[in-house]
Parts: structure tokens; C-alpha cells; sequence
């Protein structure tokens, strides 16, 4: 039977059967060649959409403008301070507005609850720019890249490193057990994802012929992976003062040539970016003075080097949010 996402709302991939994910897959393929080829594209002209953003961000926002516009669709920005949602307006009411007015919205913030209240009220299509539980839009990315480089995913070994109780690391190891992916979270035992997601995980996993994996030992998480994740050690809207534990905790999972040594042969390097690899940005500099490193997550030297497809990873943040407006619009 063929795939109809239409009028769906897209907020975490636990919500889409693997045939779906695999649809939506195909079909960033297929808008990232008429992108490269300089084909028009223009398939949702005369719609609109809006795009909320409460947590700021490059590629989110960049990725959502740009594939709206090779869509033919008009895009309005709002970002805190430019609306009343949350303020003098319920969510429950802005929802309700922005639903008359636009075709599909966007939310980039913090509750998963707010996104799906949004979504139950608006009516329209709601996408998942990030929340503090998922990211399932950086997820497709991630496939993508991933298949790119290797071919179908299915039976490949993915291993996150850090703190692994992150929307990141959630959606990774949700989209692993949706696509046959053997996933592996490798940090602290007290950063681990929640036992009940573990276990959801594990049960679709089983159906799809993979494995999850838990462990805090980087040379058993590194072994044998054929691509290893991580992410910043402290997310947005976490205080400062979590700097100095977290630094303490994932140290010993930094990402560096000897990690990248212990995986197979052809591993590569992934990361949904920004990423803290040098002291040339404000934060940088600041926890290199305070706490005397250089890198955080990563070593510079494995973030430039041959092995990391992060700016491919950057990329393919718009073919795939384009595809995922185009099925859930047309």
C-alpha cells in the first residue's frame, strides 16, 4: 500500500511505522537531486507556513526558509518577543489562530507537550524543529548522511558518546530501532536515556532484527561501530553552573583519534552541530579559561579530518526538512 502522510503532523518518529521513515528517506533523495541539479521545484506554491521558535538556532531555521522557498511557499519567522504565545496567549489559543492562517507550523522549543498541544489544536500539519525529548527532523538528516556513506543502514552499529539522555540521543536510538540499526549509548551511568524509552526501543528493535546497547565503557562503545555520534556536553537552556559536573563526567568520551581508531575501518564522525572542537567561539574560550581544555565533545583533529560528515549532515538538514513539508502538504 502506498505511503500517505498527508496532513500529518511530524513530532517524533515513534509515531511513524519504519516504512513511512523509509518513504520519507526516498523521498529527500529525490528533492536533494533536483536541488543539486538546479531543477525547479516549486510544488507547494500559494501555501504558507510559520515558524515558531522559542530555542534559536542556525540550521533549523536556515533548513525550514530555504526548502519552503524551493517549495514555492511563503515563510513567516517568530521567535520570542514577537508574539504573544506564551505571554498574553495561551498556547492552546495561538495554535488556534495560526492554524487559519498558515498551511503547516513549525516548533522549535522545549516541552514535547507544547508541540503536540500545538498540533492537536492548530489543525494543520506541526513539525518538530527540536524539543527537550526529540529531534526527529536531525534524525532523517542523520539517516541520510549515514546511507550516503555506507548504503541501507539496516545491520550497520551506531554509537552515541556523552550524555545520552538527550533529545539527541533519544531520537537516535529510536530511528535505529525503527530502520534495523544496532545502537549503542556509551557515557555515564547516571546520563543514561529512561528505562522505559530503553525498553520501547528494544521491543521494535527485535522486530527489526537490531540491538540496544548500554554501556560506560568507551573502548566497548567505540568497537566495531561504523558510526560514532555525540553531541555538545550542555544543552540549550541548562545553567552554567553544569559545566564544571559535566566536563568531571564525559571527558573520558571525548571523541578523538584513539576512539575513532576502535571502530571499523571506514567509521565516520557525527555530530548535529554546533559543536565545541576549538576555542573560537564566546563559549570556547570561556570554558577553556575557566577549566583549562581546549575540545569539549570532540577533538579538532577528528572534526576536520576525512572521517567527519558533519557539514554533510548540515546539508541534508534541508533536503529532509523539505521532504518532510512536501509530504505532509502536497
Amino acid at each position: 500500500m502506498p505511503v500517505n502522510l498527508q496532513g500529518r503532523s511530524f513530532l517524533k518518529l515513534l509515531d511513524f511505522t519504519s516504512e513511512e521513515i523509509r518513504y520519507l528517506l526516498e523521498l529527500s533523495k529525490e528533492l536533494k537531486k533536483l536541488k543539486l541539479t538546479r531543477t525547479p521545484h516549486r510544488y507547494l506554491e500559494g501555501k504558507n507556513i510559520v515558524l515558531l521558535f522559542e530555542k534559536t538556532s542556525t540550521r533549523t531555521r536556515c533548513s525550514f526558509e530555504v526548502g519552503a522557498h524551493d517549495l514555492g511557499m511563503g515563510v513567516t519567522y517568530l521567535e520570542p518577543g514577537t508574539s504573544q504565545m506564551g505571554k498574553k496567549e495561551s498556547i492552546e489559543d495561538t495554535a488556534r489562530v495560526l492554524g487559519r492562517f498558515y498551511d503547516g507550523i513549525e516548533y522549535r522549543g522545549f516541552s514535547q507537550k507544547v508541540v503536540e498541544e500545538i498540533s492537536e489544536k492548530a489543525k494543520v500539519p506541526v513539525w518538530n524543529g527540536l524539543t527537550d525529548e526529540f529531534h526527529p527532523t536531525q534524525m532523517l538528516a542523520d539517516v541520510l548522511t549515514i546511507e550516503e556513506n555506507f548504503g541501507n543502514v539496516k545491520g550497520l552499529n551506531l554509537t552515541y558518546m556523552g550524555d545520552a539522555r538527550n533529545n539527541v540521543a533519544n531520537s537516535l536510538m529510536v530511528v535505529s530501532a525503527k530502520l534495523g540499526m544496532n545502537f549503542t549509548a556509551c557515557g555515564p551511568k547516571d546520563l543514561m536515556p529512561e528505562e522505559k524509552l530503553v525498553e520501547q526501543c528494544r521491543e521494535i528493535a527485535k522486530e527489526n532484527g537490531s540491538t540496544i546497547t548500554l554501556t560506560d565503557d568507551p573502548k566497548e562503545g567505540a568497537k566495531g561501530a561504523h558510526a560514532i555520534y555525540t553531541d555538545i556536553w550542555v544543552s540549550m537552556g541548562e545553567p552554567d553552573e553544569v559545566w564544571e559536573e559535566r566536563i568531571e563526567l564525559l571527558e573520558k568520551y571525548r571523541v578523538d583519534k584513539k576512539i575513532m581508531d576502535m571502530a571499523d575501518k571506514d567509521a565516520i564522525f557525527l555530530h548535529c552541530l554546533p559543536s565545541f572542537h576549538d576555542t573560537n567561539t564566546i563559549i570556547g574560550k570561556d570554558i577553556a579559561e575557566k577549566f583549562g581544555i581546549n575540545e569539549m565533545e570532540v577533538s579538532d583533529e577528528v572534526f576536520e579530518s576525512s572521517k567527519s560528515k558533519v557539514f554533510d549532515q548540515a546539508e541534508n538538514r534541508m533536503h529532509t526538512i523539505k521532504a518532510v513539508m512536501y509530504a505532509t502538504l502536497k
